[in-house]
């Protein structure tokens, strides 16, 4: 198997990493907190993904009993990635009111500029 031909048939595993990564770099490098946030929601996103893609199967359809379904796709990671939406929504939402909470402290959703500002009360070394 060449490196091309594995690009072709595997790419949409490529893109999952890829929209994995872009979410993972906007965690670490970006310091505004809302900016996080949305990079954690990206990399959640990548995760989804590539779960709702392992549960598909070759010629598969949806799991409903009809006439002319044969194969079916795999069922469980849908409901898997189901119940992980829902907790995502609910660790964005309360992300989101920590934030308000910090604005309210701080006067910034800044990272650096809270951190400058816990020094200078010398909360932090």
């Amino acid at each position: 198997m060449s490196p091309f031909s594995l690009f072709t048939t595997e790419y949409p595993y490529l893109f999952y990493i890829v929209l994995a990564m872009v979410g993972f770099y906007a965690m670490i490098a970006k310091n505004n907190l809302i900016k996080k946030i949305i990079g954690m929601n990206i990399f959640q996103t990548a995760v989804f993904l590539f779960y709702i893609a392992m549960g598909k199967v070759e010629g598969g359809t949806a799991p409903i009993l009809w006439a002319g379904a044969t194969r079916y796709d795999n069922p469980l990671p849908h409901v898997l990635i189901l119940t992980a939406i829902v907790v995502s929504v609910s660790t964005t939402a309360v992300a989101f009111a920590l934030i308000v909470r910090i604005y309210r402290a701080f006067g910034t959703i800044e990272e650096d500029r809270i951190l400058e500002r816990k020094r200078k009360k010398g909360e932090l070394p």
